[in-house]
């Protein structure tokens, strides 16, 4: 199955699909569990088996281990066999760099390791993205309009008809001819969210900021669907995990998941 076949596969043509992000934060864990390696691996298990029956997708931002030193590195191993093999497994690694570094990126993600699909940076050019999308069973996640304030520092360069993320967008379907390269987009901009679902629909969209960042549920509602668009996923970390301080653990997990895909749509 191809990574364009497998994500169809997962989310609906009527709505989007629930991407599950795992942020191991040791301070804001449930007391019942040890602020240890082993103590994140037992939580990170148990939210991986709570979440399973609700999620298109998991998506590991790999900081969160890399900052733990090697034994993260081992751990973030670890947890991507964990992941259910009929969800896509995203690695949140945000990676990009020439040709030759490239394709260590992917080997590591994609050999070493279980993954589906990388988020991969779009700056050095479609030439470095392509060690990510050589094998048409794996795919890539391109930043085009990320969540946080400082993405208008750059994101927006351009003229009121042309923005470079409109242009990252743009040349997707040139990059990845096989459909294995969508692009991330933030929530927390639902005017050019619908802009962006018009103009490409054939692209896929994988929605961070919603939950913690306040991304705005309802237009990812009223964004249009089909059979003719491309299946989004809409990510949700902090809300998912840690909800309501982390009480009433893994009962509270399950309840975020149903309440998340009724405000979405989903169900």
């Amino acid at each position: 199955m191809t990574f364009a076949e497998k994500l169809h596969s997962l989310v609906s043509s009527r709505g989007p699909g629930l991407c599950v992000g795992l942020d191991p934060d040791p301070v804001r864990m449930p007391a019942d569990f040890n602020r240890d390696l082993p103590g994140i691996a037992a939580f990170l298990q148990k939210v991986i088996l709570v979440t399973a029956p609700f999620a298109a997708a998991y998506k590991v931002n790999t900081a969160f281990f890399e900052a733990l030193g090697s034994p993260g590195w081992r751990l973030l191993e670890e947890i991507s066999f964990h992941l259910p093999e009929d969800c896509l497994r995203i690695a949140d690694a945000k990676r990009g760099d020439i040709g030759n570094t490239a394709q260590k990126y992917a080997e590591a993600f994609f050999k070493q390791m279980p993954f589906d699909a990388l988020t991969v940076n779009p700056y050095l050019g479609g030439d470095s993205l392509q060690p990510f999308l050589n094998d048409p069973t794996k795919g890539a996640y391109v930043l085009a309009l990320t969540t946080n304030p400082g993405s208008k520092d750059l994101q927006y360069f351009g003229d009121d008809t042309n923005k470079l993320f409109f242009h990252v967008l743009s040349q997707i379907p040139h990059w990845a001819p096989s459909g294995n390269l969508g692009a991330v987009v933030g929530a927390t901009h639902p005017e050019e969210l619908l802009a962006i679902r018009r103009q490409f629909p054939s692209i896929p969209l994988l929605l961070p900021g919603v939950g913690a960042q306040g991304g705005d549920t309802e237009t990812i509602r009223a964004m249009p669907y089909g059979a003719h668009h491309a299946p989004v996923l809409v990510n949700i970390s902090r809300g998912i995990l840690y909800p309501q301080g982390g009480a009433n653990f893994p009962d509270n997990i399950v309840q975020a998941c149903h309440s998340y895909q009724h405000e979405l749509g989903i169900i």
